[in-house]
């Protein structure tokens, strides 16, 4: 039973980025075939969805078939689906499902696990640098990976800019604080520039043409396109090792998709369901999930009230394992705050935008 991802945790030597000892001897003692079906022909971590099929499940390639098309390319994700959504799936019956769910049951355990096993984990987990001594500090080593950070503000805060840094620090060997895996870039505002990955990458000494090819992009044109997306990127996981996940920005589509207080539950709902899709596949491949938000100005806030807050509500802040809050500084300057997190204290850290990424403020 695989229980850690290799784009989040080191393994048990602290060295590295693959599946413990255990994992790679119970792999090797599978038959070829089996094998490589499993891992997709590079290791990621997970248990492809065609590990069900046959050895007297009554799951054929059709039904397997039908269950990619709809985004469900391992077995955790159909363990972590509800029941009704697999129901919905065209061609599979409610007697299909539950051979299926029986099925997967067997692979991936979930139940309970103690405390300490817990925390164990949690010890070899990866973290990715920012580019900034100061940022990675007081987030204990960088972007987490397994779970969503959320960065908003107002425009020219940098929250593109360290986005487009990340998407070169997370290639990264794990002993210069990357994730060793490929970056999947969603971008709703069209400010993805690959010339500032060019300029990143030469200063951290990192071939260029490798980093852009590293790098897959797409321009999500509507909410319904953004949610379409994360059904490729499901795919493309489940083929190759990936460390990171950028939706810039999650929310900016959502404004002008649906619009007034009539359209206001419809939008939450929608929004709700694509950052599931987002804490599930950010919890499947052990992806650092880094998504950006834009925000409102409060006009009844009055004198001793924040200016402006993020939009999305209650249903983001609750997604979001961990929101950073931009804002701008002096000159090239910013100030991040962690404004919310499970572990982390509120603390402040300024960083400044160069032609070489994100770096340690200037004075």
């Amino acid at each position: 039973e695989q229980t850690g991802h290799p784009a989040q945790t080191k393994g048990a030597d602290g060295q590295g980025g693959r599946a413990d000892d255990m994992a790679a001897t119970a792999m090797e003692a599978m038959p070829t075939t089996e094998r490589q079906g499993a891992l997709g022909g590079e290791q990621t971590g997970v248990i492809l969805i065609e590990r069900l099929e046959g050895n007297g499940t009554g799951i054929t390639a059709a039904d397997v078939k039908k269950l990619k098309e709809k985004g469900y390319h391992t077995v955790e994700s159909c363990i972590h689906a509800p029941k009704k959504e697999l129901e919905a799936v065209k061609g599979l019956s409610e007697n299909k499902v539950e051979k299926i769910l029986e099925a997967a049951y067997k692979f991936v355990g979930i139940g309970f696990q103690t405390a300490t096993e817990l925390y164990k984990q949690r010890q070899d987990l990866i973290y990715v640098t920012t580019g900034c001594k100061e940022l990675d500090d007081i987030m204990q080593g960088g972007i987490e990976t397994g779970s969503i950070t959320e960065m908003y503000g107002e425009f020219r805060t940098g929250k593109t800019q360290l986005c487009h840094t990340l998407a070169v620090t997370c290639q990264l060997p794990l002993e210069q604080g990357g994730g060793e895996g490929k970056c999947l870039y969603i971008d709703t505002e069209g400010t993805f520039r690959p010339q500032r990955l060019v300029e990143i990458a030469q200063r951290f000494n990192m071939d260029p043409q490798s980093v852009l090819d590293n790098v897959n992009y797409a321009r999500a044109f509507n909410s319904d396109h953004q949610m379409q997306l994360l059904l490729h990127a499901a795919a493309m996981m489940a083929e190759s090792r990936y460390a990171l996940l950028i939706v810039d920005s999650a929310t900016a589509l959502y404004r002008t998709d649906y619009s007034g207080r009539g359209e206001l539950s419809a939008r939450q709902v929608h929004l709700a369901k694509f950052l599931r899709m987002l804490s599930r596949l950010a919890s499947e491949y052990g992806v650092a999930c880094v998504i950006t938000n834009q925000v409102v100005a409060c006009v009844d806030g009055g004198l001793f009230g924040p200016a402006s807050k993020p939009i999305g509500g209650n249903i983001i802040a609750h997604a979001s394992t961990t929101r950073l809050s931009f804002r701008k500084g002096r000159g090239e300057n910013r100030v991040v705050k962690i404004a919310d997190s499970p572990c982390l204290p509120e603390a402040e850290a300024t960083f400044s935008i160069q032609g070489h990424g994100v770096d340690s403020a200037q004075d």
